[in-house]
């Protein structure tokens, strides 16, 4: 078995993953940006502002607070040992092969399941646009369209999210322009708002503290996403300052555009007017007078799906191919064309995700549900997993390599903790909540099941001398 190396044995930005560099920073930046930038944020923010009200700011607020720790100690970690499978190979080097096959296993299937959910969701537009296109057809089409792109080169998938993201970027500027002249009074037949929405209806926190924790549950997921970059940062051309880059930028800016996005909305519309399931971006600009708000939001909505879809995709493709490096998949995935692609890690992610849309199609009330539930708080053990690694591997660096540390967790080692606490809270909320407990208790069964699967190579490999395969 192939050991993940120690600190001081990890690559630099000199020594070379075996895939190829075709990564530029300008696509890790916008790949930062967008990655989070989804059909969560256009449509699934109204579930968060029907149940926490203008506090939905507060719920925001607290969710991306939680997320950039996160991506900050990921961001330490990923800058000093660049690595394709990031997390997976520091919970290796930090906790045990254990630990890098549980969370790469996990982090795997919870990509191609959202992937799934992600060419459904697209394939239901184009259906709309184009009726006579069956939806299978369309899912079918984007599988074959962004499986070419992963296998032609990196750059193309760089090239591919460069442009999606800055079409969403660009979206959610033009959206706060527009909504900040609306909330003056600026534009053409709009009057200056005030703070009437924020205090009436019930005031700034109508359901309480309450509110505003199920706030943070409607919305912690929507930050899932983030980690893809530091899984691109080792195909650039300077992993370790590439990394460092684009986490700094990424995750203010991020915060910046979610937390704007729903101040203003709460701003302009009384918050008792949105429903789960309706854009409230949508709603908005129906009320600043935006000709064909509904269309143009779809067309926003269907490019965020079909981003994430191809950053799924090539997320999932990496972390197997890292998890075959290390005898943690099976080593005929390790095979890389002249382009440096490794291609059947990605036949394997897209083979897998096109079985999840004919599942997702044929049974999405029942296997499909499962499924879904079954990492519905997957990205919660993930990145407790990522915490827990930077508290080990944080004096090791410090202490074999402390020239690597280019970026650095915020007051460490207390921030961590806090960060930790947090998760666990969020966890115990879940836990109560009837919403959202199905989909905790089924995303811990299948935590479980792979980490009794990696207990079991454990065995095996302290009895034999040889992995389970």
């Amino acid at each position: 078995m192939h050991d993940a190396p120690s600190v001081a044995e990890s690559r630099t930005g000199d020594e070379r993953e075996p895939l190829s560099a075709g990564l530029k920073q300008r696509h890790l930046t916008m790949l930062g940006l967008g990655g989070v930038i989804g059909a969560g944020l256009f449509v699934g923010s109204g579930a968060g502002i029907a149940v926490a009200g203008p506090g939905i700011i507060v719920s925001y607020l607290i969710a991306g607070a939680l997320a950039m720790l996160v991506m900050r100690m990921l961001g330490e970690m990923s800058s000093a040992m660049p690595a394709s499978g990031a997390f997976s190979v520091h919970a290796e080097r930090a906790l045990g092969r254990w630990a890098g096959f549980s969370v790469g296993w996990l982090y795997w299937f919870l990509l191609v399941v959202v992937l799934a959910v992600e060419a459904t969701g697209a394939a239901q537009i184009a259906h709309g646009w184009v009726p006579s296109v069956p939806q299978w057809g369309w899912v079918l089409l984007f599988m074959v369209v962004f499986t070419t792109a992963n296998l032609a080169a990196v750059k193309n998938f760089g090239e591919f999210e460069f442009w999606f993201a800055a079409l969403k970027v660009g979206a959610i500027v033009l959206f706060l322009g527009l909504s900040l002249l609306a909330i003056f009074g600026v534009l053409p037949d709009t009057e200056a708002v005030g703070f009437t929405n924020l205090t009436g209806q019930g005031g700034f926190l109508p359901n309480g503290v309450s509110g505003v924790v199920s706030g943070v549950l409607a919305v912690v997921f929507a930050f899932g996403g983030l980690e893809v970059v530091t899984i691109a940062a080792a195909e650039s051309d300077d992993p370790a300052r590439a990394v460092a880059r684009a986490v700094r930028s990424a995750v203010y800016r991020i915060l910046f555009f979610y937390v704007g996005s729903m101040l203003v909305i709460v701003t302009l519309l009384p918050w008792s007017s949105m429903k789960p399931g309706q854009s409230p971006y949508v709603a908005v600009l129906d009320h600043i007078g935006v000709p064909g708000a509904g269309q143009i939001m779809n067309i926003v909505v269907f490019v965020a799906l079909l981003s994430a879809l191809n950053a799924n995709l090539y997320g999932s493709s990496r972390m197997v191919f890292s998890l075959a490096e290390r005898g943690e998949a099976p080593r005929s995935l390790l095979k890389i064309s002249d382009g440096g692609v490794p291609r059947r890690a990605v036949f394997a992610s897209v083979a897998f995700g096109f079985i999840s849309v004919i599942l997702n199609l044929k049974w999405p009330d029942s296997i499909f549900h499962y499924l879904l539930n079954a990492v519905g708080a997957v990205l919660l053990f993930v990145w407790g997993l990522i915490a827990v690694s930077q508290l080990r591997l944080r004096p090791r660096i410090e202490r074999d390599a402390p020239e690597r540390l280019t970026l650095r967790m915020w007051c460490f080692p207390y921030l961590t903790w806090v960060a930790l606490a947090a998760m666990g809270a969020v966890l115990v909320l879940m836990l109560t909540d009837d919403a959202a407990r199905p989909q905790l208790l089924w995303s811990a069964a299948a935590t479980g099941a792979v980490l009794v699967v990696a207990g079991l190579r454990e065995l095996r490999l302290r009895t034999t001398g040889r992995p389970a395969r």
